[in-house]
């Protein structure tokens, strides 16, 4: 792989990087962003992503509208909002209905408009703008947009066209409910950013990765849907690429050599694409110079911190699951967004109660996990896996709302059903159903769920419930299984929910919104784990004591976020892959 420098910027009015959360999506567009600007190019940088930390990579306050970056000559950025333009659209679209329909109807229709879809579509009408701007596009030579999270973006980017074909083919207009509503005025600017997306004399995309199996496969998995819609000038970006300071040091040497066994494993999918690399930074990249050093490859000299760590007070993997023996718990959840170790936290749970003589059954919803893969396939005799495929649910749960609405509706009625059932959220409702039914066959079980339902889903099942009563609409009746399911979710003795995240900027902001989330639908968290820290290895090498030092403000912060409930779980010389390393991984543990 190619050391990326600007030399190998694509010439493309636009540019775009996506890629798993903390991949380094931010640091990498923002250099690149300035360092373009020091060659007298006039460049717009656009963060569309609800995690972005932009204004503090440039200690700059940011708005809607672009400002010229301190320092700089013709670098300027702007920082679009997409959870107060949910917000401004959330309300616009429930305004026509207050005083004219209940006010549990109302509250219904606020919490359907809640979720992550209807934040994807205000961005996308905000970054829609820029990209069909005329004027913007005049007064910038080049548009880099620092967009959000692979499956956010992905969906984002697919907005123009399943939107505008639903409202080409919809003939009763758009839904009053959900974010489906209100889109029909944006057809014009919608087609035109289709064109520009799709059109590789203008556009270019970024698949930003690391050198680690999980985003490498998502980065795959992204390539290929970005295709299907159009989408074809792709590059691949492998951030963080690892060469020791110190040849000698054993965990340097483990590090590299699981890099680059991961880097030999690359899906055939990203080689057709030109790849390039960026080493792993031995700084964080917080100021202009270091900008211009990250792209440009000249050496910057730092000296190390000889100021001692300071420490928290953390909980043992074991400790926790003693915690879970001591007080059992029915269902207990991980959380956290793509690629902090959700599975493997998961596999390690539900591993270490078996281990400790506890029946436990292991499931996941999540269509990218790989439990298998992670576990293996030889299982002790007390633990027992399942999966649940969320387009095969969703095609039966969509089949069961329509049956059931042919009963009593009529053409218009059940066009209005199928209408709302395209909106993304209903996938979360039949997975939920799915999930549901899991934990009823397995009543006597301790149940480990790798990747759960979110509080908007849940506080969806409930406002729904009572919407329909209200306006005579039928989505089915509710499942026996679901209507045990909200209250024992709801019950801290019986549910326990584990948020996981990494010692990084991104996961931590991520998870930190997915804990509000759950707070607003009356779930509660119990534990919060640190996955992968490098912060208790012993290390001579000179960039993974750098990590170390880097790990220390995020540790901090969860720490108070979890109220000192903090897991720390350690870099392991093994992967944690197969019984053998996640038993060696619950070993290590305990010898540190």
């Amino acid at each position: 792989m190619e050391r990326f420098t600007t030399e190998h910027y694509p010439k493309t009015k636009f540019l775009f990087f996506t890629g798993k959360g903390g991949v380094g999506k931010t640091s990498v567009a923002s250099a690149l962003s300035y360092t373009l600007s020091l060659e007298n190019k006039k460049v717009l940088l656009v963060s569309t992503d609800p995690a972005s930390n932009l204004q503090d990579i440039f200690q700059q306050a940011l708005t809607n509208t672009p400002v010229l970056i301190e320092g700089t000559s013709h670098l300027y950025a702007l920082n679009l909002d997409p959870i107060q333009a949910a917000e401004d659209y959330k309300n616009q679209m429930v305004a026509p209905y207050r005083g004219k329909l209940p006010e549990t109807a109302i509250q219904s229709m606020e919490e359907q408009m809640s979720g992550a879809c209807t934040v994807e579509i205000a961005a996308f009408n905000q970054f829609s703008a820029i990209l069909t701007d005329a004027s913007v596009q005049q007064n910038f030579d080049v548009i880099v947009f620092d967009t959000a999270p692979t499956g956010h973006t992905l969906r984002l980017l697919q907005l123009p066209m399943a939107w505008t074909g639903f409202l080409a083919d919809n003939t009763s207009g758009a839904s009053c409910l959900g974010p489906l509503a209100g889109l029909e005025g944006q057809k014009v600017m919608y087609k035109k950013a289709v064109e520009v997306l799709a059109d590789g004399n203008q556009t270019t995309l970024m698949l930003v990765t690391r050198p680690e199996i999980s985003p490498l496969r998502e980065a795959a998995r992204a390539s290929i849907e970005l295709e299907a819609i159009g989408i074809k000038n792709q590059q691949l970006l492998v951030n963080g690429v690892f060469e020791p300071s110190d040849a000698n040091d054993l965990y340097a040497k483990v590090y590299k050599e699981r890099q680059q066994a991961s880097l030999l494993q690359m899906p055939a999918q990203l080689t057709q694409y030109p790849i390039y690399s960026l080493p792993l930074a031995p700084f964080s990249i917080t100021n202009l110079e270091r900008m211009e050093k990250r792209i440009t490859d000249k050496p910057l000299e730092e000296t190390i911190s000889t100021e001692p760590i300071r420490q928290i007070t953390t909980t043992s993997l074991q400790q926790m699951i003693s915690n879970y023996i001591e007080n059992p718990k029915r269902v207990i959840f991980t959380m956290g967004k793509g690629g902090v170790g959700k599975t493997t936290v998961a596999a390690l749970v539900a591993l270490g109660l078996a281990n400790k003589g506890k029946r436990v059954h292991l499931t996941t919803t999540d269509p990218a996990a790989h439990l298998s893969w992670v576990l293996g396939d030889e299982l002790p005799e007390n633990l027992t896996m399942s999966s649940i495929d969320p387009k095969e649910v969703l095609a039966t749960y969509k089949e069961e709302v329509l049956s059931k609405a042919r009963e009593t509706m009529n053409e218009d009625g059940l066009s209005f059903v199928q209408e709302d059932l395209e909106s993304p959220c209903t996938e979360e409702i039949a997975v939920f159903r799915a999930f549901a039914n899991v934990i009823e066959a397995h009543q006597d079980e301790v149940v480990v769920i790798d990747t759960a339902p979110t509080g908007h889903t849940l506080l969806l099942l409930d406002s729904s419930e009572s919407y329909h009563k209200e306006i005579s609409r039928s989505s089915g009746e509710v499942p026996v299984a679901v209507q045990h399911l909200l209250p024992t979710l709801r019950n801290p003795e019986e549910t326990s929910v584990i948020i996981t995240t990494l010692p990084e900027a991104t996961p931590v902001y991520e998870a930190e919104r997915l804990q509000q989330d759950l707070q607003r639908a009356g779930l509660t968290v119990h534990f919060w784990v640190i996955n992968q820290s490098f912060s208790l290895i012993q290390t001579n090498d000179h960039l993974l004591k750098r990590k170390i030092i880097s790990e220390q403000k995020w540790m901090e912060r969860v720490d108070s976020l979890s109220n000192s409930h903090t897991v720390l779980i350690p870099w392991s010389l093994k992967e944690p892959k197969g019984l053998e390393g996640l038993h060696y991984l619950l070993q290590e543990e305990q010898t540190l």
